[in-house]
């Protein structure tokens, strides 16, 4: 989470397209690669991608134990859920891999730190309350710190990541859907890279 300000949430519907745009990533400064299980090529981009030299890429919208070992199996770095249930939490302890559950309440962080887990994703940020939601929700738990995802964008990201509990931001902007376009990519990235200054 503090490798880069901006981990790319990507949808990858062509195998095809896997390495180049982890190739235009990881030179435009974004290293950390959040691959999503939403289509049938994921687990084989997860592949794909950690053949780049320094991408670190990790499987998204893990939702249960199968979904997570498929995952780990593919080579993931680590494990990103929209949400946190016992048996996924367990599961991903169990792994021994870097676990980012999401996150929308109290109860949902409490859930995570009765598991030992003090690392969350704040989801659907924007559509939970935004800014001032985590804010409050942050407060009594300061051991806490949090990647928000969903509605962040270019504009909006430097406000979250002016809070200090925000250790990075999770956003699809910077790797759009059927994004083909390496230097397209490669400078979007390289603008939200920039955002750690």
């Amino acid at each position: 989470m503090q490798t880069a300000p901006v981990i790319p949430v990507i949808v990858i519907d062509e195998l095809k397209h896997a390495e180049p745009l982890a190739r235009a990533l990881v030179a435009g400064g974004l290293p950390v690669l959040e691959v999503t299980l939403r289509t049938p090529a994921a687990l084989e981009a997860i592949r794909a991608m950690r053949k780049v030299e320094g991408a670190v890429v990790g499987a998204g919208t893990v939702t249960n134990q199968s979904e997570l070992a498929a995952a780990v199996d593919a080579g993931s770095q680590f494990i990103v859920s929209p949400g946190l249930t016992e048996p996924l939490g367990k599961a991903a302890i169990r792994a021994d891999i870097p676990f980012l559950p999401g996150i929308a309440n109290a109860g949902d962080i409490m859930r995570g730190l009765d598991l030992g887990l003090t690392h969350f994703k704040f989801f659907p940020a924007m559509a939970a309350g935004g800014l001032p939601a985590l804010k409050a929700l942050a407060a009594p738990f300061g051991q806490c710190r949090f990647c928000p995802t969903g509605g962040i964008s270019l504009a909006n990201a430097p406000e979250w990541l002016g809070f200090d509990p925000v250790l990075c931001v999770g956003g699809s902007w910077v790797a759009p859907r059927g994004a083909i376009d390496g230097a397209e990519v490669e400078r979007l990235a390289r603008e939200a890279a920039a955002l750690a200054a």
